[in-house]
C-alpha cells in the first residue's frame, strides 16, 4: 500500500494491524515518532551543518527517506534482503538519493561514522547501542518498544536488558524513560562518551530520546554523576531520590512507616533541554500528519517541570477518597501553597511538583475543604 509522510510517499506492505504484516516491518502509529524526527533534524540542523545521517534498521526506509527529502546523506541498512529492495525502491520514487545496504547494523557502524545515528528497531535498542556511540558525532536517536521490561511490568527481562531495577509504579512511562536513559548513558560511557538528552517522550508504547553526544571522558563522567535512585512507598505513593552510583535504601516510608522499593540507577536529570524543544516546535510544519499531536506534546515537554518522578491526580484522589478537579486548578493550587508545579507529557491527568504526597493533599486537597466549609 501506498503511505504519505510529510513531503515523501513510499510504499510498505499491507498491514494486518499496526507493525504486523508477512513483509517487510512497517508502523504506521509510529508517524508522531518520525514527524518529531524531522523538526529535530531541522532544528539540529540550526547548531550543525546538515551532514550524514544513518538510519541503522531501516526496513521499508521511510525515515531514511524523509531525512533524505531534508538535505541529509542518508545511509540505510537491513538484513533483510526484501527490505533492503524496498527501500532502494522508496528512495527512486521520491528521486532522492540514499544509499541502502544489506549489512548487519552492528558491523556498519563499528566501521563507519556518521553525524547522526537512528535506532529505531523491534523492541530493545540494547544490541545496537554499543555500535551507535562507536559510530556517531554529533547525535544518537532512538526509539524503544519494549516498555514493559522497562517501565517494570516485566521484571526480569528489564533487569537483564537494561542493567536496573525497573519497579512498576504508578509514574512507570517516566520510570521506563529514565530506565533506558540511564543504560544508554552507561553504555557510551565505557567509550569516554558523553550523553546529553535533548528531546525525550514517552508516547502510547514506546519511548524515543535524542541524546547529543560527546567525545570527551569528563562528559561522560558528568553522565554518570545524572545517575541515581527512586525510593517508592506503594503504600502512600510517598517517594523520594537521591543522586550517586551505589543505592542507599531510606528503609521504611517516613509517612506511613512502609517498606520502600528501590528503582533503578535511572537517569534522574534533565530529559530535554527546554530551548531546543522549543526550536523543534518551530519546525512542526503544516505538511506533518502528526502536527497538533506534535505541537501539543512539544508545548507540554517545554514546560515539564524538572523532577524525576510525575503524580496522577486521579490516582490520588482515588487512594484519598475525594474528587478530581480541573488539572489546570490542581496545579495552580500547588504553586499557591508555594510549591513549583506544571503538567506533564506522561499523562493528560499527571502533575511534576516538588511537593511530596502529603504537601500535595494538603495544598491541594485540605485547604480547599477548609475553603469550601
Amino acid at each position: 500500500m501506498d503511505i504519505r509522510e510529510g513531503d515523501v510517499s513510499v510504499e510498505v506492505p499491507e498491514q494486518a494491524e499496526a507493525g504486523r504484516g508477512e513483509g517487510v516491518f512497517f508502523n504506521p502509529d509510529q508517524e508522531l515518532n518520525r514527524d518529531l524526527t524531522v523538526a529535530v533534524l531541522r532544528a539540529h540542523a540550526e547548531e550543525h551543518d546538515v551532514g550524514s545521517y544513518l538510519d541503522a534498521t531501516a526496513a521499508s526506509g521511510i525515515r531514511g527517506v524523509r531525512a533524505a527529502s531534508e538535505g541529509w546523506d542518508v545511509t540505510c541498512s537491513d538484513t533483510d534482503p526484501e527490505a533492503v529492495e524496498l527501500a532502494r525502491e522508496n528512495f527512486e520514487r521520491n528521486d532522492l538519493t540514499g544509499e541502502v545496504l544489506h549489512r548487519n547494523a552492528n558491523a556498519l557502524m563499528h566501521e563507519t561514522w556518521h553525524d547522526v545515528v537512528d535506532l529505531d528497531p523491534f523492541g530493545t535498542p540494547v544490541p545496537f547501542a554499543d555500535a551507535a556511540f562507536n559510530s556517531a558525532r554529533e547525535l544518537v536517536c532512538v526509539t524503544a518498544t519494549d516498555t514493559a521490561p522497562l517501565c517494570g511490568a516485566h521484571f526480569e527481562s528489564g533487569v537483564r536488558k537494561y542493567g536496573a531495577v525497573p519497579v512498576n509504579t504508578d509514574y512507570h512511562p517516566e520510570v521506563g524513560m529514565r530506565v533506558l536513559l540511564s543504560a544508554l548513558a552507561r553504555t557510551a560511557a565505557r567509550y569516554d562518551v558523553g550523553v546529553t538528552p535533548v528531546f525525550s517522550h514517552a508516547t502510547r508504547h514506546y519511548v524515543r530520546t535524542y541524546l547529543r553526544v560527546s567525545e570527551r571522558a569528563t562528559d561522560a563522567n558528568a553522565a554518570i554523576d545524572e545517575l541515581g535512585y527512586v525510593y517508592h512507598c506503594f503504600e502512600c505513593r510517598y517517594r523520594e531520590h537521591e543522586y550517586g552510583y551505589l543505592p542507599d535504601p531510606i528503609g521504611d516510608c517516613p509517612h506511613c512507616g512502609t517498606a520502600t522499593r528501590t528503582v533503578g540507577p535511572l537517569w534522574l536529570g534533565r530529559t530535554h533541554d527546554p530551548a531546543f524543544v522549543e526550536r523543534v516546535a518551530g519546525h512542526v510544519a503544516d505538511e506533518m500528519g502528526e502536527r497538533k499531536r506534535a505541537e501539543r506534546l512539544c508545548e507540554r515537554l517545554a514546560g515539564e517541570l524538572d523532577e524525576p518522578t510525575h503524580y496522577d491526580q486521579h490516582r490520588l484522589s482515588k487512594q484519598w477518597g475525594v474528587s478530581a478537579v480541573g488539572m489546570d486548578e490542581f496545579v495552580e493550587r500547588l504553586r499557591e501553597a508555594g510549591f513549583e508545579a506544571s503538567r506533564s507529557h506522561y499523562g493528560g491527568t499527571t502533575v511534576k511538583t516538588d511537593a511530596d504526597v502529603t504537601e500535595i493533599r494538603a495544598a491541594a486537597v485540605e485547604e480547599s475543604s477548609e475553603q469550601n466549609r
